[in-house]
């Protein structure tokens, strides 16, 4: 990383032709992402807006052991970010089970609470799993394990989620709210890299169209092998869900010297996106929700 100070704990304000710290200002991170932290919500806009008078902003980000810079206009944001805030406050939040809200809130104390699912896209996930009726899931990536205590409550009782994720220690932040929710008979947890379990769980014929849905938030650059994968273990007619297809908006047109073009996972995503768009095993809908939501009902 150039320069010598660590990303992670400040926020820069840029302008349109160099990288540097605002008018001299460093920003703590925290600061600007209070309560639900995830790229910029509301509380953090109307801050960063009064200090930068709506400029160009540089957004630093750790994902998989990559600093990514995401560059973002506050004044293009402002009115998504204000409508964000209104959903969140009139249907999110009053509804959110008091589990999940305090998953949220101590979740916010880990160091990668970026990597979280958003309360918004939750609510999402978690009305999407009951139309499609799910009982048989799999997750791909847990984390604390705010999608995972989603899924459980949403499925009926005797539904399963196979979670599978490497990091045992972030999800024993998410079990005791878990096991409060009354459903950790519901969930399947396996301590693995992610990959090489549904590889081969996708040999198992007794498996193979079996699951009703998929989520999948975790190892970016092989989302193209699990889709391979997943196709087989989900049943026609269920569903497919990657998360993070927007990957901060970077994935849209960039100019030739833009530092997103150097980013390897939007890149990545950027491909993957329109893979799936001529998949024609699937149909497809991208919901911009969170980092955006990209679902693949199975059709052959």
């Amino acid at each position: 990383m150039a320069g010598g100070t660590d990303p992670k704990s400040q926020f820069y304000g840029a302008g349109a032709d160099m990288l540097s710290v605002f008018k001299g200002q460093t920003l703590p991170y925290a600061e600007l992402l209070p309560e639900h932290k995830n790229l910029l919500r509301t509380e953090a806009l109307r801050e960063v807006y009064d200090c930068c008078n709506g400029v160009c902003l540089c957004l630093w980000f750790k994902d998989e052991c990559e600093w990514t810079r995401v560059w973002a206009s506050v004044l293009m944001l402002a009115p998504y970010l204000v409508c964000v805030q209104y959903i969140l406050e009139t249907s999110v939040y009053p509804r959110e089970h008091e589990q999940l809200r305090a998953l949220r809130e101590a979740t916010l104390q880990h160091p990668a609470a970026l990597s979280s699912v958003p309360p918004e896209e939750g609510q999402f996930l978690s009305q999407f799993l009951k139309v499609l009726n799910a009982k048989k899931t799999i997750e791909v990536g847990v984390f604390t394990g705010y999608s995972l205590l989603t899924t459980a409550l949403a499925l009926p009782e005797d539904g399963k989620v196979t979670a599978i994720d490497f990091d045992k220690s972030a999800y024993e932040i998410g079990l005791p709210f878990i096991q409060k929710a009354g459903v950790e008979h519901k969930i399947n947890y396996i301590e693995s890299e992610a990959l090489p379990f549904v590889d081969e769980l996708s040999k198992e014929e007794s498996e193979q169209g079996s699951y009703d849905f998929a989520f999948v938030d975790a190892d970016k650059l092989n989302y193209g092998e699990y889709h391979e994968r997943l196709l087989k273990l989900v049943r026609v007619g269920g569903v497919i869900a990657y998360d993070n297809t927007l990957w901060f908006g970077s994935v849209t047109p960039q100019d030739p010297d833009s530092t997103a073009l150097k980013d390897p996972t939007r890149n990545f995503l950027v491909k993957f996106n329109a893979f799936l768009a001529g998949d024609p095993r699937v149909e497809i809908t991208q919901v911009s929700i969170g980092d955006g939501v990209t679902l693949c009902r199975r059709i052959s």
